[in-house]
C-alpha cells in the first residue's frame, strides 16, 4: 500500500509524461494534492516557445490569442482524456469519473481536478 505521498508522486510523474508525450513538452514543475478522493494538479512551464510569442504579440490586440490557446489547449486535453485517466487511475489506485481542466496562457499555469471513483487506500502517516 503506497502512502498519500507517493500517490501524489506517482500522478505528478504521470501527468508530466501526459503532458510530454501527447502535448509534446512537459512541465517545469508539477504538484499533486490528494484530499479524500479528489486529486488537485497544478503544472507551471507547460507553454511552447510558440504559444508563450502567440500570447505576447497578442495577435489582434483584443485577447483572442488568449482564448485561441485555452481553447486548443482544452480540446488537446478532451482528445487526450481517456490516455489521461488510464495514467492517473493506474497511479491513483482508482478509476477517475470527472475531470475538469485549465490553463492560463498569460503565466502558462495549468490546473486539472480529478475526481476519484473512491479515495485511495493509503498508508498511515508515520508520527514523530
Amino acid at each position: 500500500m503506497k502512502s498519500q505521498g507517493e500517490i501524489e508522486a506517482a500522478v505528478g510523474d504521470a501527468v508530466a509524461r501526459f503532458q510530454q508525450e501527447y502535448m509534446g513538452r512537459g512541465p517545469r514543475q508539477v504538484q499533486a494534492h490528494l484530499v479524500e478522493n479528489r486529486l488537485f494538479v497544478h503544472l507551471e512551464g507547460v507553454l511552447t516557445a510558440a504559444e508563450q510569442r502567440l500570447v505576447a504579440d497578442g495577435v489582434g490586440g483584443d485577447g483572442r490569442a488568449a482564448d485561441l490557446l485555452k481553447q486548443f489547449r482544452n480540446r488537446l486535453v478532451t482528445a487526450g482524456r481517456s490516455v489521461l485517466e488510464s495514467l492517473v487511475g493506474e497511479a491513483a489506485g482508482s478509476p477517475p469519473i470527472n475531470l475538469h481542466h485549465d490553463i492560463s496562457p498569460t503565466t502558462g499555469e495549468e490546473v486539472i481536478v480529478i475526481t476519484l471513483a473512491a479515495a485511495p487506500q493509503c498508508r498511515a502517516r508515520k508520527t514523530r
